[in-house]
């Protein structure tokens, strides 16, 4: 169809810009408008329309279709619109100088169609907004749950997130919901961790870690790789934990708190790896005063993306029992018991109570201090059963295997405490619902 237009028709079209497929939807809805959805209306085949613009037609069509065509085109009857330009102009018919006015009218429309459609398959912001508070609020209480109701509370809030992003088509909205989606699995990850659920955590992380990559989101990306460095350590892959934690280490923007966190997990890889050195060097960057960075996540939603200083020090006694180094572990866990009793009630975390509680426990019995050990395990006692979750359960259960050596065997106090830890497990989710796996580590 190269050359001058030979239809006035062809002229149309090409200053609207309609090949067949978009002339075709226009015929077609203009045949609904004027008929209603009868199967009997006008249609145009790809061959048709051809001719029409071609200047190959003999006559002209069906009283029906040149009414549909008029309608497309106001201001130009059939008989002109099937004219050669030449013979609209003499007749005082416009071809290449159409009516702007009508032209404008026709693309006004058309914008206003197309928003018409995009504003079908969006939603408000307000309902965006909703839904960051909601994640915010779940990751802020994680703390204050039992590991269930984390877990459930989560997958509601997921299947929210997935209903209202089948319903956007809107660019920002996609990337805020996926932003959004990927918060939810990482506390999913969290959730199904603390039943002991570790292939499943590693795969909700996995999931983090994809929507992060895919939204560019780099505080996602560090968080849900951090994740998967404990999860692998917990598994016995030391290698991939250490891996995992240079990783996420590596991604920009990052904030303070969330270097803080990684610095602490790879110090926990290499001390399983037995890489002592390189465990020490990580728990002093760990500690190090930060350069008042933040980023969109572990700050600005915090909570459980976040890491408190009574965590990182629980954290830190954790790596120094695997070193073998029990005075620095008495010393960490000792801060973070002191650290979260400066929190209000509300703020307390049970998790980080036990655990450190736990960790200064293991850290009196490497030095054969029975009694110690037992009076460090009283906050152990009370964390409810439905918040054991598997950092305290593989806590205990070292200090279990400790208190199992034969050095101990016939004497009171460890037998009782061997006693106390079994039934503190037998009702634990781990144990009780959990896919109770042997769990290698403790984690962060």
């Amino acid at each position: 169809m190269g050359g001058e237009p030979n239809t006035v028709l062809k002229v149309l079209c090409d200053r609207e810009k309609l090949p067949y497929r978009k002339f075709n939807e226009r015929f077609t809805a203009t045949g609904v408008d004027l008929y209603g959805h009868n199967p009997n209306n006008p249609t145009c085949g790809e061959p048709q329309f051809r001719r029409w613009t071609g200047g190959k037609l003999v006559g002209l069509p069906g009283p029906e279709t040149c009414a549909i065509l008029e309608r497309m085109f106001p201001g130009h009857t059939a008989e002109q619109l099937f004219a050669h330009p030449s013979e609209a102009i003499d007749s005082q018919v416009p071809a290449y100088h159409l009516d702007l006015e009508e032209r404008i009218a026709m693309t006004a429309r058309d914008a206003h169609d197309a928003a018409d459609a995009t504003a079908g398959v969006s939603i408000s912001d307000n309902t965006i907004d909703e839904l960051r508070d909601q994640v915010v609020t779940l990751a802020q209480s994680y703390h204050r749950l039992a590991p269930l109701r984390a877990f459930e509370e989560a997958e509601e809030l997921r299947v929210k997130v997935e209903d209202h992003r089948d319903r956007t088509q809107v660019p920002a909205q996609l990337q805020a919901l996926m932003i959004l989606n990927g918060q939810v699995a990482a506390l999913l990850s969290s959730a199904a961790f603390d039943l002991g659920y570790l292939r499943h955590a590693r795969t909700f992380a996995r999931t983090a870690a994809l929507l992060g990559e895919t939204t560019r989101f780099a505080p996602l990306r560090a968080y849900a790789d951090g994740s998967l460095a404990y999860i692998a350590f917990h598994a016995g892959d030391n290698t991939e934990a250490v891996a995992k934690a240079e990783r996420a280490l590596s991604y920009c923007g990052l904030g303070d708190v969330a270097e803080r966190r990684l610095h602490a997990i790879q110090a926990r890889a290499y001390a399983h790896l037995g890489d002592i050195a390189s465990a020490t060097r990580a728990i002093h960057l760990s500690k190090e005063p930060g350069r008042n960075r933040v980023d969109e996540l572990h700050d600005a939603v915090g909570g459980e993306f976040g890491f408190t200083a009574e965590r990182l020090a629980m954290s830190n006694s954790t790596t120094a029992l695997i070193i073998g180094d029990s005075g620095q572990a008495e010393i960490s866990a000792r801060q973070g018991l002191t650290l979260l009793g400066q929190q209000t009630e509300d703020a307390q975390s049970a998790h980080v109570r036990g655990g450190a509680a736990a960790d200064l426990a293991m850290a009196r019995l490497m030095a054969d201090d029975i009694e110690g050990a037992a009076e460090a395990l009283a906050p152990v006692w009370e964390i409810p059963s439905d918040q054991r979750m598997t950092g305290i359960v593989v806590r205990t259960a070292r200090i279990h295997r400790r208190l199992s050596r034969p050095a101990y065997h016939g004497a009171q106090l460890p037998g009782q405490l061997r006693e106390r830890i079994e039934d503190f497990h037998r009702v634990s989710p781990p144990h009780r619902i959990g896919a109770h796996v042997g769990l290698l580590a403790i984690e962060t």
